[in-house]
Formats: C-alpha cells, structure tokens, sequence
C-alpha cells in the first residue's frame, strides 16, 4: 500500500503541522484499525505492541507488521501483513481516524493561538445563528459567541455587520476552540483608547481604571506617566477626535475622562464630573467613606439621572461617597 506523499505535504503547508507528526498519526491509525479489523472477525488480537506500522518516509510505501512468537509466547521475529487483508471497512476506519486525529491538532493549535487572545480586541462579522439570542461573530479562523449576557441592551446585531469585540475566554469545545467575546466589558472601552492614542500604547499615558455602564456611559480614569503630559487632553485629542473615536465604536456611548489622583478626595470629586463639587472629605479612610459637598443647583447633576453619574463615580473610585448639597453644612 502505498500513499501520496505530496498530499502530507501540503496537509503539512496548510494545517502547520509537522510532516514526521502527520506520519505518526498514519501509522498509529492503521495499527489501531487492523486490530479493531481482528477483533470485529472474531480473531485473536495480538497485544499492541506486537503490531506496528512503517511509514517510508521517502516512498510512501506503508508495511504493517505482526510480531511472531514461538509456543511460550515469546517474540521470535516479524511477519509480513497484506494490508489488501483489511478490506474496505477496515480502510475506511484507519481513514476516519487519521481524520479525526488531524482535526484535534487542527484544533489544538486554534485553541493555542487564540488563548494568547483572551483579554484583547479583535474585529470579527455578525453571523446569524440558530439560537438568535446568541449572536454569533466570525472571526475568520473561528466563529466565536457573543451571549446574552454580553450584548449592550439596545444595540443592534445585524448580519454581516463588522464590529470590535473584546475576549473574554477561549476554552476547548467538541468541535474545536469555543471563544466567548464581549460588548459590555469595562476593559473593551480600555482597547479601543488604546487603538486611538498611541501614548498608552508607549507608556506615556495610562488608564488606570474603567467603570461602565454598557450602552449609556462610562467613566475612564487617566493619569500622566511622563512629567509634563496632560493625560486627559491626550485622550481626547485635537478637537476630541480621539474620544470621539472611541464612542463611535460604542454607538455613542458618553465617556466621561477623569484625572486620577492618589489622594481619595480629589479623585472623587474629580469622578464626580460633569459636576462641580465644592469640597470632599473622608468620613471613614479604612472604609473608603467618603462626603462630597456640591452646589445645591448642581446636586441632580452630581448624582446623575437614576443615580448613574454617583454609581459610576464610586465603582470607578471604590469609595463609598454621600453626596450632599452645600445647604447641609451651612445649615449645622
């Protein structure tokens, strides 16, 4: 039996894997498929070391061999099998395996090269799917999920529409690597700034942390590396290009930047923007509690329609901040 050696050649070229492995796989399989072929004909299945199969490597000539054993069992040469003996059954098994078999590296090696994915950004096309509460996104070497969970409320999920989408995780599934992608998470805002603003990517400027409201608002904080760069105006850009940028990648969600600050109070009031706070100080430093004092025609603001602008601000901060209005303290 022989096969055609250009073909491994090219399955080495297109799947990456390396041609002594895709002999490997051959071999194996048609071990295994002469042994089922064996015990499928009710004959005596030799152990599986006592059958091998040769690959020549430079002919294409395939020889299996059994071992032969003398009366107490013990191996005193080989035999010559006739691979024709196997019928077009047991060819079809060996064929079936080496498919498989070349399908999990296929596989294997997606799942390695989008594991060094999780936690980035990567563009991909709406797909319709069965299930249309689970959109799915073609990311050209997989089709990765997009849950529920995942989606922004609101935005719309059309076939074929091309758009950016952040890793979450990328886990072995049946039929190969299973990538879950997101829209809603905090860290998405992060990789689309970056994609924008070339001083994070060169440390100039950093994010020092996101809080989101998926679809409505987010709240970015950033701080200057590099002595004498205003961080804020970095990533708005000349003319707020930048962030402009960012919150068309959104469909316009507001984003709100924020100077961060080492000092509790000074970063919560610079959270609570657009809002302008007249004094913050700490009630509790263990606790992170926080009072912040605002104009009382500037409290609505301060706390946000439903509360938004204060929740965000805490999440973004993790100070836990009573807003009040100036009356309060001219009053005591």
């Amino acid at each position: 039996m022989r096969i055609d050696l250009s073909e491994l050649r090219y399955i080495e070229r297109e799947k990456e894997i390396p041609f002594a492995e895709l002999a490997e796989i051959i071999e194996q399989a048609i071990s295994s498929a002469y042994l089922k072929h064996l015990a499928n004909q009710g004959l005596a299945v030799p152990k599986p070391g006592e059958v091998r199969t040769e690959l020549d490597r430079k002919t294409g000539q395939i020889n299996l061999y059994t071992a032969e054993l003398d009366e107490d069992g013990n191996v005193i040469g080989e035999a010559t099998i006739e691979l024709e003996e196997f019928g077009r059954i047991a060819a079809y098994a060996a064929k079936q395996v080496i498919v498989q078999r070349l399908s999990d590296l296929s596989n294997d090696a997606l799942l390695g090269s989008f594991r060094g994915k999780e936690g980035s950004l990567v563009s991909g096309v709406v797909q319709q799917g069965p299930n249309p509460r689970m959109v799915h996104i073609d990311l050209g070497d997989v089709e990765a999920i997009l849950p529920p969970e995942e989606q922004v409320p609101g935005e719309e999920y059309k076939h074929g529409t091309r758009m950016r989408v952040y890793v979450t995780s990328v886990t072995k599934g049946a039929k190969g690597p299973q990538v879950v992608v997101s829209r809603t998470h905090p860290k998405l805002v992060q990789k689309l700034f970056e994609l924008e603003v070339p001083e994070l990517v060169d440390g100039t400027v950093e994010i020092v942390a996101v809080a989101r409201e998926a679809g409505h608002r987010s709240k970015v904080a950033v701080r200057a590396i590099k002595e004498g760069v205003n961080a804020k105006g970095t990533c708005i850009g000349e003319m707020g290009r930048r962030v402009r940028a960012v919150m068309s990648q959104l469909g316009e969600e507001k984003i709100d930047l924020i100077d961060y600050s080492a000092d509790l109070p000074k970063f919560v009031a610079n959270a609570l923007s657009p809002a302008k706070v007249s004094d913050v100080f700490t009630l509790n430093a263990a606790e992170k509690q926080v009072r912040a004092l605002v104009p009382d025609f500037q409290l609505s603001l301060a706390i946000g329609k439903e509360g938004q602008n204060a929740r965000l601000a805490a999440k973004l901060t993790g100070a836990k901040i009573d807003i009040q209005p100036d009356s309060v303290m001219e009053e005591n």
